[in-house]
């Protein structure tokens, strides 16, 4: 016979444990805005980037439990310290946003500069997916989102470099995924288009060309295209018709024009 019994009135509810997430490149833009989405959905946070100010500043607008961590993940120094903070097993998702494009031509652009982005959109990438990794498996649950960008599916002259290690990210993470899934780990890639941050003033593009005044997307449906697409265990996410096409456009005409028609968009945008 069973007998239902009821809690004392002094009995406290148990504590449901608040799911955790770290994003790098948090002061601004796309990374930002996962801070926010993430922030309303329930998670603490962990917030990475170079301009503390900027960090306690939205650490204080999302409210919760936010850390602060403030590194340079142009160097080895700020990678591993990081790479630290994800190995003490605490974290469930993962946002590697950290990153930045330069635009001109190659041989004239400064070597340090294009090393300097090889450093963040590569090497710390692939450090910070590594140490995130063994202790999500160990889980049996965890997520990471690796933003790269549509310029991944195709060569940029012009904005060489960063197509290059937009590539890298998008062929580690669809790899990863793969290889985690059987884990009950999610590796997602973000692959968004133009989207209205302050990117495109740190790569010195101008925006104010024929080519770049159109299909430009928000940080807010970016954010959360990548949400959905990483909760339902989707290995890509293209946020939007427009980028969907560009993505898949390389697949359907000859490398040539590919490399043409996404060199004719950035030819001259660095110029004034």
């Amino acid at each position: 016979m069973a007998i239902d019994t009821v809690p004392s009135k002094t009995e406290k509810p148990a504590q449901t444990k608040r799911p955790r997430a770290l994003v790098t490149g948090a002061s601004s833009g796309i990374g930002a805005e996962f801070a926010r989405q993430l922030a309303h959905r329930g998670y603490d946070l962990v917030l990475v980037a170079r301009r503390r100010d900027r960090l306690e500043q939205l650490a204080g607008e999302v409210g919760g439990n936010v850390e602060v961590i403030d590194a340079d993940l142009s160097t080895q120094a700020g990678v591993e310290a990081i790479a630290s903070r994800l190995k003490r097993g605490d974290i469930d998702m993962l946002i590697n946003n950290a990153g930045f494009g330069t635009n001109g031509e190659f041989s004239g652009l400064p070597l340090d500069r294009e090393l300097q982005e090889i450093d963040v959109n590569v090497r710390a990438l692939t450090q910070l997916c590594h140490a995130a990794l063994a202790p999500m498996k160990e889980k049996g649950a965890g997520t990471i989102i690796n933003v790269a960008s549509t310029g991944a599916y195709q060569p940029v002259p012009y904005m060489a470099t960063y197509a290059a290690t937009k590539a890298y990210v998008l062929f580690l993470s669809e790899a990863l995924h793969e290889e985690a899934k059987s884990y009950g780990v999610t590796v997602t890639c973000l692959c968004p288009g133009l989207t209205r941050t302050e990117f495109h003033d740190v790569a010195n593009v101008n925006t104010n060309t024929a080519l770049l005044r159109r299909g430009w997307a928000t940080p807010e449906k970016v954010v959360k295209s990548a949400l959905r697409a990483a909760k339902s265990g989707s290995a890509i996410a293209v946020p939007g018709g427009m980028n969907k096409m560009t993505a898949n456009l390389p697949r359907l005409v000859p490398r040539f024009m590919v490399r043409k028609i996404s060199g004719s968009m950035f030819k001259h945008t660095g110029e004034d």
